[in-house]
């Protein structure tokens, strides 16, 4: 009831609220993941030490417009990259076989947008995800922008965490549980953290510091695409000229 994939009226409302709220079109969510930290398991723990020092497992989570989570990956180690990640999960499988979102499309500056999910710079770019331009010498002004809006839209994913995490601190301690059950504890907090959001519960800002995903280090290679790139040159002059 509490965590599922939007059915299309919903996903109209989503892609309506992204609009509206940061005016990012053709958003049906938006990914991120992060460390849910772990005593160190007493099989393979190497796998689960991560780059931050600690033992782990990744909470991988696309959220709506209202930080509400319509899909989670949960239990990969904690040495794992996000885009290694990404690239095992479900929601990878299903988007490449395009059976993840309806085929809806709408034309800016000559180039058909699908719906779109919106990640980081640890993502790849692909046609149904955008992620910012690269930094570094020759950005430009208008692609600037552009990973300004994209970050503003994609906020929505990090400050999920961080109400989910604030509600349910057994997320932010170094979780006891056997390994075998952490997955489940985490799937049901996020379940939990849906209820509340469905519900307006009120969450006071604050309440804990929103834990920031892993940024840089190694980044999964994928081919180049002509298309994705088109999509997010398209956007990006949509943006300039609003």
């Amino acid at each position: 009831m509490y965590l599922k994939h939007p059915s299309a009226a919903e996903l109209h409302l989503i892609v309506q609220g992204f609009r509206d709220w940061w005016r990012f079109p053709q958003v049906a969510g938006a990914i991120d993941g992060t460390h849910i930290t772990i005593r160190a398991p007493s099989k393979n723990s190497s796998d689960y030490y991560n780059r931050k020092g600690g033992y782990s497992i990744i909470l991988q989570g696309v959220v709506d417009h209202r930080m509400r989570f319509w899909d989670i990956n949960v239990g990969r180690p904690g040495k794992v990259h996000n885009a290694r990640v990404f690239s095992l999960s479900s929601l990878y499988e299903l988007a490449s076989a395009g059976t993840l979102l309806p085929h809806w499309s709408e034309a800016f500056e000559g180039v058909n947008v699908p719906l779109l999910l919106l990640g980081d710079s640890a993502y790849p770019l692909l046609p149904w995800l955008m992620k910012p331009y690269p930094d570094g010498g020759g950005i430009t002004p208008q692609q600037l922008n552009f990973n300004h809006k994209l970050s503003q839209a994609r906020i929505t994913v990090e400050r999920a965490f961080g109400h989910l995490k604030g509600r349910w601190r057994c997320l932010l301690k170094i979780n006891d549980t056997h390994i075998t059950f952490i997955s489940r504890t985490v799937s049901a907090c996020c379940v939990l953290h849906n209820y509340c959001e469905y519900h307006n519960e009120e969450y006071l800002e604050g309440d804990t510091e929103v834990e920031e995903a892993e940024r840089g280090g190694h980044q999964e290679q994928v081919p180049r695409q002509q298309q994705p790139k088109d999509i997010r040159d398209a956007l990006c002059s949509y943006f300039s000229k609003m």
